[in-house]
């Protein structure tokens, strides 16, 4: 086994810091600030982060393949052109629930972008329950809603053979598969894959490896744990050097290097001291897997 390394490598704190994505032709990562309400893009090379700011907070954002990037904000899918920093409205959801914000968010392997609805926190991690769903915008801009009755929608992906969906929601402390039709984008026949254990935290983020295992960053258990979904067994824990670790991907040259955001909104002073890179994002080296490259939006 190689040695695992990990480092902060993005120092600007991030309130919730979360959907990280490589963006292979720039070679930097994109990633956005829930409640600083702001969609960020880091260099390595240079160093240098640079910002959006938008006006709801911004759950998740996906490369798009008409140019700039797809965000689910507020309620609301929208596209993002970086150039001008404006933001368009593609379609609008849960417009009964005044309450209710996007959270994370994914393109599936066909460019259909999913992502998923919560009621605002009433602080980190405490939510009314039951007021989030699922839904997919489609290319064509329509959209569907696959199911409701929500607390957290969080991490997903698919199978290496598309044939699965993956999917976080996060006070069932578990990760769930579906049945997925990728010609379609229908999903069906729920089952639990993985339960969280005792100290675990709370699974959120989550993605696959180039192997068909996925990463789950789990907030408040300062780690990400690689799950086997044949076995349905945790078979690996990476712990970082802050708890609030809220969701991971592959980037790097060749994706071999892991990604993983994290938070610093809800903490107090004494877990502030103790844990000062909260906010950032740490990358790690040394896993010995790599990732895939991300979907894009097809519209």
């Amino acid at each position: 086994m190689s040695s695992i390394k990990i480092e902060c490598v993005v120092r600007d704190k991030c309130r919730i810091g979360e959907s990280p994505v490589w963006e292979e032709k720039e070679g930097t990562l994109l990633y956005v600030d829930i409640t600083g309400q702001k969609v960020c893009r880091w260099n390595p090379n240079t160093n240098n982060v640079q910002s959006v700011c938008v006006e709801a907070p911004i759950g998740s954002v996906a490369l798009r393949k008409l140019g700039g990037y797809v965000v689910a904000m507020g309620t609301t899918f929208g596209g993002l052109n970086w150039e001008d920093q404006s933001v368009t409205t593609i379609a609008r959801v849960d417009e009964d629930k005044p309450n209710n914000r996007f959270n994370d968010g994914k393109v599936d392997p066909e460019g259909r972008f999913f992502a998923g609805t919560m009621a605002q926190e009433i602080r980190p991690a405490v939510v009314e329950r039951n007021q989030g769903s699922l839904f997919t915008l489609y290319p064509d801009h329509s959209v569907v809603k696959h199911f409701d009755m929500v607390d957290i929608s969080n991490g997903l992906d698919w199978s290496l053979d598309h044939k699965t969906l993956y999917y976080i929601d996060s006070l069932s402390y578990a990760v769930d598969a579906f049945d997925y039709d990728v010609k379609t984008g229908k999903v069906s026949n729920r089952r639990h894959l993985y339960k969280l254990e005792k100290g675990e935290g709370i699974p959120d983020g989550m993605c696959i490896d180039a192997e068909g295992k996925l990463w789950v960053a789990c907030y408040n258990g300062g780690r990400v744990i690689r799950i086997d979904p044949q076995t349905g067994k945790r078979i690996q824990t990476v712990t970082l050097p802050v708890d609030k670790t809220t969701s991971c991907c592959f980037g790097g040259k060749d994706y071999s290097d892991m990604y993983v955001t994290s938070a610093c909104d809800g903490m107090d002073e004494e877990l502030s001291a103790r844990q000062p890179q909260s906010g950032g994002i740490f990358k790690i080296t040394g896993l010995g897997v790599k990732g895939i490259p991300p979907n894009v939006y097809a519209g």
